[in-house]
């Protein structure tokens, strides 16, 4: 059974202003963070075993296809630096890989999801340290414990840079190259490809990632005292095309007023809250996003079929 953890005050504060704001917005939107609590966590790992879900799988193979070749990353015998780490499952490939790495710092901003995957990980690999930290990896990194003298490399999977706005992207990847000046990033972007076969993965016909979606309101009812009738709004997958992106919306089934932390929400029929991106970049929108955030692409490595990228960049 999965057990629901009350946030602090300090965090609290943070969900309902956050969770305000973006629902008394002329477009209502909400940041695609909030979707992973406990609960949100584990669904969305889910999400990734069904066979629909391509971005998984392929990153998978690209990193057991060259876990070897990123050995000549310096910071592969120094500290792997994990951002938005979930199960740590694909990091399992670089972890016995990596024989000579001495840190492992897994970021998430679920912190009992984080706190069983970094134990899972210590008894899998004892001759790592592993330091977790339960944290909102989109905000500025100086709260981050600091790392011995070694030589860092940052794994950003999942391509979890194409849930930003491109100012965003560009914005946390300057955040990133601040932060560690010196490190090589390892991250997972994922490509452009048939609409069709983007809207199954993001609208399964099993309803995982509806679920997802929609345990974002079961999570604002918790926390937040509010009153959503979940069969009142409909998961929708969009693909954009001009933005080059899926969206993700929760859809409102009829004119309705919802109460969260004692304030009036109204929603119209067929309005929708926008609760997340995914863009798609082609290897020349990515390298432009990059240069802009500070990094040179030094290597690209895909799957056979294209699908997905694994760049690797260093700090200009």
């Amino acid at each position: 059974m999965t057990k629901h953890v009350s946030l602090d005050d300090d965090h609290l504060k943070i969900f309902r202003d956050d969770i305000l704001s973006g629902l008394t917005a002329e477009r209502k939107t909400i940041s695609s963070k909030w979707l992973y609590d406990d609960v949100g966590s584990h669904l969305f790992e889910a999400i990734t075993e069904l066979d629909a879900y391509y971005p998984t799988r392929t990153e998978v193979s690209i990193l057991e296809d060259n876990a070897a070749s990123y050995l000549r990353l310096p910071g592969a015998r120094g500290a792997l630096v994990e951002l938005g780490s979930g199960s740590s499952r694909k990091t399992d490939i670089l972890l016995k890989a990596f024989q000579d790495l001495s840190v492992y710092m897994p970021i998430d901003i679920s912190a009992n999801h984080l706190k069983a995957a970094a134990e899972r990980v210590r008894r899998a690999h004892p001759s790592v340290a592993v330091i977790p930290v339960a944290a909102d990896f989109t905000q500025p990194f100086g709260k981050l414990p600091l790392l011995p003298e070694l030589p860092v490399l940052v794994f950003f999977p999942g391509s979890t840079i194409g849930n930003f706005e491109k100012a965003g992207a560009v914005r946390l990847l300057r955040q990133i190259r601040e932060a560690m000046p010196a490190a090589d990033l390892l991250i997972g972007v994922d490509r452009p490809k048939a609409e069709t076969v983007l809207l199954k993965a993001y609208d399964d016909p099993a309803g995982v990632t509806a679920a997802f979606n929609q345990n974002l309101l079961q999570r604002i009812n918790r926390e937040l005292e509010g009153s959503f009738d979940l069969g009142s709004f409909a998961h929708r997958a969009i693909w954009n095309d001009l933005e080059s992106r899926i969206e993700m919306h929760l859809e409102s089934r009829s004119d309705q007023t919802v109460l969260v932390a004692g304030n009036e929400i109204a929603f119209r029929r067929g309005e929708t809250i926008h609760t997340e991106n995914s863009h798609k970049y082609s290897e020349d929108a990515f390298q432009e996003i990059a240069q802009l955030g500070g990094w040179k692409v030094s290597a690209m490595d895909a799957d056979k079929d294209d699908l997905f990228s694994i760049f690797t960049l260093a700090a200009t």
